[in-house]
């Protein structure tokens, strides 16, 4: 066997060992995952899982931005809901199945009910106008509502695109 044979059949070999030594690594380090305590409580989960159901979780791509809890009032109390920057939209279906209509006093809102009747004021010119939320939005971070275009005609946004807004729950 010549030395250039010899120096091919060790690399070879050596190679093989190589694999051979990382395959069973590999399965050592699956077997001990196997029989650690974690893989135990996974297994006890189950007789118990009403703790896993009351540990609710949050997926951070469906909530990229926080979203502000607002309070229902009280029947006879007036609450600020928020003060944002509001713009006008217009889509072909609502959130919450009905149709839009560009000519209703209506507005998309991320946490707000639907059937929420809100006082959209802009805070400079002082016009107010009162919409219900039907959709959700909106969608562009440091908004905080979406109105109608002929609610937007109403406060007299429409050339101006957005303005800041104060948002008063009426009920």
């Amino acid at each position: 066997m010549s030395r250039f044979a010899r120096a091919v059949s060790a690399r070879i070999s050596l190679a093989t060992s190589c694999r051979l030594l990382l395959a069973i690594i590999g399965a050592a380090s699956l077997a001990a995952c196997a029989q650690s305590p974690v893989g135990r409580q996974k297994a006890d989960l189950g007789t118990n899982r009403q703790a896993a159901v009351q540990r609710p979780h949050r997926v951070a791509a469906l909530h990229p931005r926080p979203i502000s809890r607002v309070r229902v009032p009280d029947r006879d109390a007036k609450q600020t809901a928020s003060h944002g920057v509001a713009s006008f939209y217009s889509d072909t279906e609502t959130a919450s199945g009905e149709r839009f209509d560009k000519n209703e006093l209506t507005a998309a809102h991320p946490s707000l009910p639907f059937g929420t009747k809100l006082r959209v004021t802009d805070v400079s010119s002082g016009r107010f106008v009162t919409v219900r939320v039907n959709d959700r939005g909106p969608y562009v971070r440091g908004r905080v509502v979406d109105i109608s275009p002929s609610a937007a005609e109403a406060l007299g946004m429409v050339d101006k695109g957005i303005t800041n807004v104060r948002l008063d729950v009426v009920r």
